[in-house]
């Protein structure tokens, strides 16, 4: 009878198997694989916007966007695409010495940029389709509340915020590593990804969207209207401000997800099982 769901030992093999096949990929395919998990982050995040934009109760506002968020993830994970959040646990196969650093930062370059084509293009037909005039152009206004917000954030709090997100959205990569269902799957990824909603941590990518939602919605002063957004915000919203917020959050992540989450579970479970049966050939 197969088994329902592998051991914490067996998880680590999988993440490093994972990633070895993730690091041979074509550059093309690499690619069009990160566009695609850049669109389906930045879906989750068009969806959970709509749904929670116009909730007055902050928590009852987090707890329903950070219901529907975590759709994103899902996608990625049960059709396939490359995330670099989660592509951050190709360290432990670096780690593992299967994956040379070279390739880790290959792919990481590709997909990041492949993450930044598919939020765009997202944002852009969000945009271009009327999704923003929603609720008399209060979803549009709240994008450009969004990503003025992000873009005040000092470097250190979004840096420590960045770790404390792949953190937990790295637990979610890692634990549905172990379900052999797509029920335990979507389980797996669904809570931890709606904690870090909840909990209002900064992702790379969903950021990618969100300062670009923002920047177009900034074009059409009715959005901004709609919310009363001041100047004072409005001079938030825009490139520069987008990269002084992705460039530490950036950084927090590949704490979060590559050295806490991946190389801790490195050490617990496969170095140290290296040793002991290191000790025990050596007896």
């Amino acid at each position: 009878m197969e088994k329902r769901m592998l051991t914490p030992p067996e998880i680590v093999d999988e993440a490093i198997n994972v990633g070895v096949k993730k690091s041979k990929g074509s550059f093309y395919t690499t690619l069009l694989g990160a566009i695609l998990a850049g669109a389906y982050v930045a879906l989750g995040a068009v969806s959970a916007a709509a749904a929670s934009h116009s909730i007055e109760n902050y928590g009852l506002a987090k707890f329903v966007a950070g219901a529907i968020f975590p759709v994103g993830l899902m996608m990625i994970i049960f059709n396939g695409a490359e995330l670099f959040t989660g592509n951050t646990l190709l360290l432990v196969g670096h780690k593992d010495g299967k994956i040379p650093f070279t390739k880790v930062l290959r792919n990481w370059g590709i997909v990041y940029l492949g993450n930044i084509i598919g939020s765009i293009l997202i944002a852009y037909l969000a945009y271009a389709g009327g999704v923003f005039d929603a609720n008399g152009g209060k979803l549009g206004g709240y994008f450009i509340k969004i990503a003025a917000y992000k873009g005040g954030l000092k470097f250190s709090t979004a840096f420590f915020s960045g770790i404390l997100c792949n953190i937990v959205v790295c637990l979610a990569v890692w634990a549905q590593y172990a379900a052999k269902d797509i029920i335990s799957k979507v389980f797996a990824i669904w809570f931890p990804i709606m904690a870090f909603v909840v909990a209002g941590f900064e992702h790379s990518v969903a950021n990618m969207f969100y300062f670009t939602a923002g920047i177009l919605a900034k074009l059409n002063p009715v959005y901004a209207e709609a919310l009363q957004l001041h100047s004072d915000k409005l001079a938030k919203v825009d490139i520069a401000h987008a990269i002084s917020n992705i460039i530490p959050v950036t950084l927090g992540n590949i704490v979060g997800g590559g050295v806490i989450v991946g190389l801790s579970y490195y050490y617990l479970y496969k170095k140290s099982s290296v040793k002991v049966e290191n000790v025990q050939k050596a007896v």
